[in-house]
């Protein structure tokens, strides 16, 4: 039974391993949603874990080792992080879990579903997940890439949303330093992908939508076509005029696929197997 929340603290740490401290965001009330954070921080999708908590009872955690957060030396995967969020949604007695995953949070998201065996999640959203080899539409090498390739590659509009370092704060610097830290532990080796997620993902019957922006760079339209199609219920949305963080740069657009999806999904049992 999915449990309604009382009034919680905008940022609590919780525990869903003994020395794994979690910093989570919770607000509002109803069916629950995990919104899950790719390589830029938590800030990315500030605008959507809000939109979604009018009507909503939304959890945003922060990955550990992001934004100055505790990483355990044994968190070296997205495997780890993926089973210690489905082991959150269980300790809270959660169930019907919509789960909202931008880029990496994206890949975490697939990552949940093929272990989902409790039916603990009855939805997906994918915003331009990495996570999977598709050789035909090769991710280039992010970490190569300096701030103007960065925003070259992630947004249809580049200088709109370039930032030059030589402008930032050392603080800024040094958080979004370790920041990129961590996502080379979990993602460089092997680069952006789980060799094995691809093959399990169509065992994963539960619902998954995949949003994407037409002008991404990194993981292109193509990328995304061939995630949703290894989903054995998958979906794939065009949001054009948009990049990487398309609910960055089009809101209206994404967040009218993602209310739609997530009343499509509300109340679903579906199945999975982690073959």
């Amino acid at each position: 039974m999915t449990t309604t929340p009382e009034p919680t603290a905008p940022e609590h740490t919780t525990r869903p391993h003994p020395d794994l401290p979690l910093t989570v965001r919770e607000a509002g009330a109803g069916r629950p949603v995990l919104v899950l954070h790719g390589g830029g921080g938590p800030a990315t999708v500030a605008g959507l874990a809000e939109h979604l908590s009018r009507a909503a009872h939304t959890l945003t955690p922060v990955h550990p080792g992001w934004d100055g957060t505790p990483r355990p030396d044994w968190l070296t995967g997205v495997d780890d992080l993926a089973l210690a969020y489905l082991r959150l949604l269980a300790d809270r007695g959660l169930d019907d879990v919509l789960v909202v995953g931008s880029s990496l949070g994206g890949w975490i998201a697939a990552e949940m579903a093929v272990r989902d065996t409790a039916g603990i999640l009855s939805g997906l959203v994918l915003i331009d997940a990495v996570g999977i080899d598709v050789r035909e539409a090769p991710i280039p090498d992010f970490f190569a890439l300096d701030a103007r390739g960065v925003a070259e590659h992630s947004w249809h509009d580049p200088e709109r949303f370039h930032v030059d370092p030589a402008t930032l704060p050392p603080a800024e610097l040094a958080r979004r330093g370790a920041n990129m830290a961590t996502m080379r532990i979990l993602a460089e080796d092997p680069y952006m992908h789980d060799p094995k997620l691809r093959r399990r993902l169509g065992r994963v019957r539960t619902p998954a939508l995949l949003v994407w922006g037409e002008s991404d760079r990194i993981v292109t339209p193509a990328y995304g076509a061939a995630y949703a199609a290894s989903f054995g219920d998958g979906r794939l949305e065009v949001v054009r005029e948009a990049g990487h963080l398309p609910h960055v740069e089009r809101p209206e657009a994404v967040l009218a696929l993602v209310d739609r999806h997530a009343k499509e999904t509300a109340g679903g049992r579906p199945g999975t197997s982690a073959d």
